[in-house]
C-alpha cells in the first residue's frame, strides 16, 4: 500500500525521498526490518495470549530425552510467522503483481489448513488432528490453483535470455522476441539448463503444446504436496524447521533477484522472468519472519509453530520455487526436507515388508523422521539442529552454484 502512496506523492508533489519506493531492493530491506520487529516484539504477546488460552502442545511419549518437559509449550506459533510476513508484504509490495497475489493466497490457504489441524488437536483433544485426506485435499487444491494461474494467467511470462542485448552502458535494447507464455523450467547440471514440460506430449502432434497443462498442473500439485509435507515432518525439534526454511527461502531470494533482473539474467545466461523481481519483497519479509520466530523457537522453545506454521512454510517454499522456475532444484535445495521424508517412507516401507516376509517388522532407523534417529543415538537436539543447518547451508551454496555449472 505504501508503494502506491509514495508513487502518488512523487508524481503529484515531488516529495523528496518518495522515489526510493520505486526500488524493490529498498522495499525488500524495509520488509525484512518490519518482519523482524513484528516477530520479535509482538511474538511475545502472541505467546502470552496462547498461554492464556491454554493452547499447549500435547506430547506423545516417544521415549526421547527431555520430551516431557515440552508438554504444555504453546503451539500454533505459526501465526507469528504468517502475520510477520503478510503485514510487511501488504505495506511494501505491489499488490497488483500476480506473483505476490499468489503467494498471499498460498500463505492464507495453508495457514487455514494448518490452523484447523492444530485447533482440532488442542481444543478437541484429538491427537490425530485434521484427517490426513483433508490435508492432502487442501494441498492438492492449492497445487491446482497455483498450476492453473501460472499456466493461464497472461502476466505469467518469460523472455528467453537470447532475446536481449545488454550494451556496455548497461541499457537494454529489445532486439527480438516478446514476453511469451511458456512451461520452460530450469534443469541443473545439463547443457542449456532448460527443459519444457510441453515436450512430454510433443509426440501428440503440432498442437500438442496447447494441452501442456495436462502435464504441468499435476506436476505442480505433486511438488506443492511433497514440499509441504516435507516441511511438516521436519518440524520435530526446536528451531529445526524454522532455521532450515530460512536458509532455503534466502536462497530462493537469490534466484528471484537474478531471474527478475534483465542484466543479471543476461550475465548468468539464464531465463529472464518479467515481474519476478517483486518476489524479493515477499521473500525478505518471510525470511525476517522465520528468523524472528527463531528468537522464541530455539532450544528451549517458548513456542512451537505447529502445523499452522510448518504447512504454510512448505507451501510457500514450493510456490516460490515454481514461480522462479527452479522447482527441479528442490530435492537439492530442500535436501533436509527430502531426507526427513525419505527416512519416514523407508522406515514404514521396510517395516511392512519385513513383517509380511518374516512375520516381524524391522526398522532401518532407530526412529523416524531422521532427526529422532539422532536423538535416540544420544545427540542433544541443539547439536542436531545446528548440524542440520550447516548441511542446509552447504546444499544452498551448491544450489546457487548450479547457475553456472552446466
Amino acid at each position: 500500500m505504501l508503494y502506491y502512496l509514495f508513487e502518488y506523492l512523487e508524481k503529484q508533489y515531488q516529495v523528496p525521498g518518495a522515489g526510493l519506493f520505486q526500488f524493490s531492493t529498498f522495499r525488500a530491506a524495509m520488509a525484512i526490518l518490519f518482519s523482524l520487529i513484528i516477530a520479535t516484539t509482538y511474538g511475545k504477546r502472541i505467546i502470552l495470549f496462547l498461554q492464556k488460552k491454554q493452547v499447549g502442545e500435547t506430547i506423545r511419549d516417544l521415549g526421547l530425552e527431555g520430551q516431557q518437559q515440552k508438554a504444555g509449550t504453546p503451539t500454533m506459533g505459526g501465526i507469528i510467522i504468517i502475520l510477520a510476513t503478510l503485514i510487511p508484504v501488504l505495506l511494501f509490495a505491489r499488490l497488483d503483481n500476480i506473483y505476490i497475489i499468489l503467494l498471499i493466497f498460498t500463505t492464507v490457504w495453508m495457514g487455514v489448513i494448518g490452523f484447523a489441524d492444530d485447533y482440532i488437536k488442542v481444543f478437541k483433544k484429538n491427537k490425530e488432528g485434521l484427517k490426513g485426506r483433508f490435508k492432502v485435499l487442501g494441498q492438492v487444491v492449492l497445487g491446482l490453483i497455483v498450476g492453473a494461474v501460472l499456466y493461464f494467467h497472461p502476466d505469467v511470462t518469460m523472455r528467453d535470455h537470447n532475446s536481449t542485448i545488454i550494451t556496455e552502458q548497461f541499457t537494454v535494447e529489445e532486439v527480438r522476441g516478446l514476453e511469451v507464455k511458456s512451461t520452460m523450467t530450469t534443469v541443473p547440471f545439463f547443457k542449456n539448463n532448460e527443459f519444457d514440460y510441453a515436450n512430454f506430449i510433443s509426440w501428440a502432434g503440432e498442437n500438442s503444446k496447447e494441452y501442456a497443462w495436462l502435464i504441468f498442473i499435476p506436476i505442480i500439485i505433486l511438488i506443492v504436496t511433497a514440499v509441504s509435507n516435507g516441511a511438516n515432518l521436519t518440524d520435530g525439534i526446536d528451531g529445526l524447521a524454522a532455521g532450515t526454511s530460512a536458509i532455503i527461502v534466502f536462497t530462493l531470494g537469490v534466484f528471484a533477484l537474478v531471474s527478475g533482473n534483465i542484466i543479471f539474467s543476461d550475465y548468468l545466461d539464464i531465463m529472464y522472468i518479467p515481474r519476478a523481481g517483486e518476489l524479493l519483497i515477499f521473500i525478505t519479509a518471510f525470511v525476517g519472519a522465520l528468523v524472528g520466530f527463531l528468537w522464541y523457537n530455539t532450544f528451549p522453545a517458548q513456542v512451537f509453530m505447529g502445523d499452522t506454521g510448518s504447512l504454510t512454510i512448505g507451501g510457500v517454499i514450493a510456490v516460490i520455487a515454481i514461480i522462479v522456475r527452479k522447482e527441479l532444484l528442490i530435492p537439492l535445495l530442500c535436501g533436509i526436507f527430502f531426507a526427513e521424508s525419505l527416512s519416514v517412507m523407508l522406515q514404514v516401507g521396510y517395516f511392512k515388508y519385513t513383517k509380511k516376509k518374516l512375520g516381524e517388522g524391522k526398522r532401518i532407523f532407530l526412529m523416524s523422521p531422521l532427526h529422532h534417529h539422532y536423538q535416540k543415538k544420544g545427540y542433544h537436539e541443539s547439536k542436531i539442529v545446528t548440524r542440520f543447518w550447516i548441511v542446509g547451508i552447504m546444499l544452498a551454496v551448491v544450489t546457487i552454484v548450479t547457475l553456472k555449472i552446466r
